[in-house]
């Protein structure tokens, strides 16, 4: 449906958009555009998020704090030594501190606040969770207006003249668009029509895919999974992990045991749940690590992890695709 057909479909009706990530924030914002506040787009949501409406921070890039080989000394790593360990435990309390230094840049930004849209958890655990985004940049501005209204709940059902929400609360729609995404656990489980397979696939809903390197399953053959695993930006993700395929697929390299390979699967895990994500985890994310886990494919394939000229570019400049555009 292109863009002049779907304003026509929306326009004059009530429309409700349940999620609260990118795709619904656009989508409620386009339909605010076409029916104003009288008739007002409705926003449901579980969670409230820490989106930004741009990647600076009091004038400094959200990259450069956050995307340089310097910055990951302060944060856990698997399979990491006493002297990282010790180093990103001293160095907690500075990464704790320019979390909520972003957090109140976030809200100086931001009326998040005076509508009650604020996190109870810290923009850290955002990260941990690759659940950050970018805020169309006008959208408070339509709730002030009336355009968009936000209601918060766990749970909702249908009736004859809309949803309900927790509490019995009624909100009347004409037309509800489910912008929530959807489980990619579940679609990689019902790729298979083998049951043993599906058990591979998926553990219980707390555990991550089950993917050495984030690629390949050991007990599963001749199948890979390009981009499940979240990091900075799915196709920068995506083009080193296929890499990595290719190589493997040349035999330039071996992978280890799958007896191997599944330990390291499970004490990677347990490493994230622990150190990083917490209660959080729901899914593989290497938002605060993806150089460390670019360093580790490009171990696997023989490569120089050290892409950067010099001792300061390498600790301190941000790492981009162009730096892995060649062996």
């Amino acid at each position: 449906m292109d863009h002049e057909t779907a304003a026509k479909f929306v326009k004059g009706k009530r429309v409700t958009v349940v999620g609260f990530h990118k795709s619904a924030l656009d989508i409620a914002m386009e339909c605010s555009a076409v029916n104003g506040a009288q008739h007002p787009c409705t926003v449901i949501y579980k969670n409230e998020h820490w989106h930004s409406i741009d990647h600076d921070v009091y004038g400094f890039s959200l990259q450069s704090i956050f995307l340089n080989r310097f910055s990951e000394l302060f944060f856990h790593k698997p399979g990491e030594g006493y002297f990282g360990s010790l180093v990103a435990t001293i160095f907690y309390p500075a990464v704790w501190a320019v979390s909520k230094i972003v957090e109140s840049d976030i809200k100086r930004k931001i009326p998040m606040a005076k509508y009650g849209m604020v996190p109870k958890h810290s923009y850290l655990d955002e990260l941990n969770t690759c659940t950050n985004g970018v805020m169309p940049m006008n959208f408070y501005d339509r709730v002030e207006e009336g355009s968009i209204n936000l209601k918060k709940s766990q749970n909702m059902s249908f009736c004859e003249k809309g949803l309900i929400l927790d509490s019995d609360a009624l909100v009347n729609a004409d037309l509800v668009i489910f912008a929530t995404g959807f489980r990619g656990d579940i679609k990689l489980k019902e790729t298979f029509e083998s049951k043993r397979f599906q058990d591979l696939m998926v553990g219980t809903s707390k555990d991550s895919v089950p993917l050495y390197r984030g690629i390949i399953h050991p007990q599963i053959p001749q199948l890979a999974v390009i981009g499940f695993l979240s990091s900075v930006g799915a196709l920068y993700t995506a083009e080193m992990q296929s890499r990595w395929v290719t190589e493997l697929l040349d035999e330039k390299f071996k992978t280890p045991s799958i007896k191997d390979m599944v330990e390291q699967i499970k004490k990677w895990d347990e490493f994230m749940i622990m150190k990083h994500a917490g209660k959080f985890y729901t899914r593989s994310c290497y938002m605060l690590l993806h150089i460390f886990y670019n360093d580790v494919l490009c171990k696997d394939m023989g490569w120089n992890p050290r892409r950067k000229k010099g001792f300061f570019a390498e600790l301190f400049d941000t790492y981009k695709p162009s730096d892995y555009a060649s062996p």
